[in-house]
C-alpha cells in the first residue's frame, strides 16, 4: 500500500455558529490507507470539522480536497458520491427495520423493491465475508447488540462505496471485547486500502490502533503527531493545555453503616424477561461500590430497579430504613425526595429530552421543586439561572441555557446530566457509565467529583464497562454475568484478568476458591 497519496486535505477551514468560532482556520492532511485519529475536548471542533467534510455543514471559508480533487460539499449525498462515509456517535438506524432495509434506505433504486433488496443482499454478503462484518441481514436492528449495530453502520458506508470512513466516538458504547473486534475490522479495512478517520476521547485506543493523530483545542488544530512518536501524557496535555491526572488518587475509604441493602432481588425488564436473578449486596455511606460486567448482563435493569423505574418481581431493596418489595413499589420521584440521585446509562433516551432546551433538561426529575414553580408554570428566570450555575460548575460548552439539548456534543450532554444530579447533594448516587463519550479533561473532573462525594460520606453505586474506571474508583467491586453476581472482591485485590473471567463467568473451581479465601 502506497501511503504517499493523500485521501483528505483540509486547508484553512473556518466555521462560525453565531458568536461561537467552531473551526478556526483548521488544516488537516490524511494519507490514503491509514487510520488517522483526531482528539480534543468536547467542543474542540472535531465533530464540526468532520460534519463539514461529510456535507452536513458548509464551511464559511477554506478548501477541501478528496483524493487530490477540489470539492465543495453542500449535501451529504455529494460527500458520499466522493467516496466518504460517516458513522455517527448515535446510530442513524430505523429500529423496526431489518439490517438489509436499513442499509439500502435512501438508495433503493428502480421500481421493484424486491430486486433492490436481492441485489443488496448479494453485495452485503460479499462485503461481510471480505471485511469480517457478517451480520444476519433479516434481523430487525432493535434486536441487535450495540457492537453489531456498529457493524451495520460500517456496512452502510461500504455499501454506498465509501473509500474513506469517518467514525465519531465508535467505542463510546462498546465493551472491551466489542472494541477489540471493531479494531480487528479496522485493520481489515486498512489492509484493503480504506482510509479511516477516528474521533475518540480514549487515548489508549488512539495509541493502539492509529498511524497518525491530530489534536484540536478551542476550534484550532494545535498538533499533528506520528502515533509511535507520542504518548498518552503528551496528547492529554496538548488537548487540555495543561498536565492531566490520568489516574485518580484517593485515600482509604471511611465507610459507615449500610444505607442501601439488596436482598434476594429478582427484576424483569420492560419486555417481562427476568434480567436480575437472586442478587444480594449492600452499600455503606462513604464508599463506592463498583458493578462490572459486559453490557446487557442485567446491570441496566438493576439500576432501573434501584431508582424506582422498574418494579421488583421478588426480593427487597432497603434504603434509609424503607423497604421496597413487589407489593410496595416506590417510584423515582419518591426516591429522589429520599435522597437518591440517578445518572442513567443512556443519556439520549433517559438522561435528557433532546428537543428541550438545556435549562429544561437541567431540571428533569426536579421540575416539581417549589422554589422553581409558580402554580402550574416554571419561573423561567430561576430555571435559566439554575442551568447557568450548573454549566459554570461543570464547564458545559457552549454555556447557553437556551440552546437545544440536541445541539450539545455527547460529552457536554453528559456533563449537564452529571451536574444536575451531583449538585443536588444526594445521600446515594446511582451512576451508570459516568464518563461514556466524555473527553479526558471532563473524565478527570467527573471522577474527582465521585471520589469527593464518597469522601463527604455519600454512598455511590457505579456501573461501568470500563474496567480501568471500575478499578480506579471503587472500594469494592461486584461482577455481574447473565443477571447474577459472579464475583465480589475488594478493589485493592482486583486484577483485570480475574475480573474479565468473572464477567464471562469463566473462573475455574480453584480460582473461585482462591477468591473466597482472599
Amino acid at each position: 500500500m502506497d501511503n504517499s497519496h493523500i485521501a483528505i486535505e483540509l486547508i484553512d477551514v473556518d466555521k462560525h455558529f453565531g458568536a461561537v468560532h467552531a473551526n478556526d482556520k483548521v488544516s488537516l492532511t490524511v494519507k490514503t490507507g491509514t487510520i488517522h485519529g483526531i482528539v480534543g475536548e468536547n467542543g474542540a471542533g472535531k465533530s464540526t470539522l468532520m460534519s463539514i467534510l461529510y456535507g452536513f455543514y458548509q464551511a464559511d471559508s477554506g478548501h477541501i480536497k478528496v483524493f487530490e480533487k477540489d470539492c465543495k460539499f453542500t449535501s451529504s449525498r455529494q460527500s458520499i458520491d466522493a467516496g466518504i462515509g460517516m458513522v455517527h456517535q448515535h446510530f442513524m438506524l430505523v429500529e423496526n427495520f431489518t439490517v438489509l432495509e436499513n442499509v439500502i434506505l435512501g438508495t433503493e433504486g428502480g421500481a421493484l423493491i424486491s430486486e433492490s433488496l436481492e441485489k443488496a443482499r448479494k453485495e452485503l454478503t460479499r462485503l461481510g465475508v471480505e471485511y469480517g462484518l457478517e451480520v444476519d441481514l433479516d434481523t430487525p436492528v432493535e434486536l441487535l447488540s450495540v457492537g453489531i449495530l456498529q457493524r451495520v453502520e460500517i456496512l452502510k458506508g461500504l455499501y454506498k462505496g465509501a473509500k474513506i470512513l469517518i467514525l465519531d466516538e465508535p467505542t463510546g458504547v462498546l465493551t472491551p471485547q466489542e472494541t477489540d473486534e471493531l479494531f480487528r475490522i479496522f485493520s481489515a479495512l486498512k489492509e484493503q486500502g480504506v482510509t479511516i478517520i477516528l474521533i475518540t476521547h480514549k487515548l489508549r485506543e488512539i495509541m493502539s490502533i492509529t498511524d497518525q493523530v491530530s489534536v484540536m483545542r478551542d476550534g484550532k488544530m494545535v498538533a499533528h503527531r506520528q502515533t509511535n512518536e507520542t504518548s498518552t501524557e503528551e496528547l492529554a496535555e496538548l488537548m487540555i493545555g495543561r498536565k492531566v491526572l490520568l489516574n485518580i488518587d484517593k485515600s482509604e475509604s471511611k465507610s459507615g453503616s449500610p444505607v442501601l441493602k439488596v436482598t434476594n432481588l429478582h427484576v424483569s425488564n420492560e419486555q417481562g424477561i427476568e434480567r436480575v436473578s437472586d442478587i444480594n449486596f449492600e452499600v455503606c455511606s462513604g464508599e463506592v461500590l463498583g458493578i462490572a460486567g459486559v453490557t446487557g448482563n442485567g446491570q441496566g435493569t438493576l439500576l432501573k430497579a434501584l431508582t424506582g423505574i422498574l418494579p421488583l418481581t421478588k426480593g427487597s431493596i432497603e434504603v434509609f430504613g424503607k423497604i421496597i418489595t413487589s407489593d410496595n413499589h416506590l417510584g423515582p420521584r419518591i426516591l429522589r425526595e429520599l435522597g437518591i440521585a440517578h445518572v442513567p446509562e443512556d443519556r439520549q433516551r433517559m438522561g435528557l429530552i433532546t428537543e428541550f432546551s438545556a435549562s429544561e433538561s437541567a431540571l428533569l426529575g426536579y421540575h416539581n421543586d417549589e422554589h422553581l414553580n409558580q402554580g402550574l408554570l416554571l419561573k423561567k428566570a430561576l430555571v435559566k439561572k439554575n442551568c447557568e450555575s450548573l454549566m459554570s460548575s461543570f464547564d458545559v460548552r457552549p454555556a447557553d441555557p437556551n440552546l437545544k439539548s440536541s445541539n450539545f456534543s455527547g460529552g457536554n450532554q453528559q456533563k449537564l446530566i452529571v451536574a444536575r444530579e451531583f449538585e443536588r447533594d444526594p445521600e446515594v448516587l446511582i451512576i451508570g457509565q459516568p464518563t461514556r463519550g466524555v473527553d479526558i479533561g471532563a473524565i478527570e473532573f467527573i471522577r474527582k467529583r465521585i471520589i469527593a462525594m464518597r469522601d463527604a460520606g455519600k454512598a455511590v453505586v457505579l456501573v461501568s464497562v470500563e474496567l480501568e474506571e471500575i478499578m480506579s474508583l471503587s472500594d469494592r467491586i461486584i461482577v455481574m454475568c447473565d443477571g447474577q453476581i459472579t464475583g465480589n472482591v475488594d478493589a485493592r485485590d482486583a486484577e483485570e484478568r480475574t475480573l474479565g473471567l468473572m464477567m464471562a463467568n469463566a473462573l475455574t473451581s480453584s480460582e473461585k476458591n482462591q477468591e473466597v479465601q482472599s
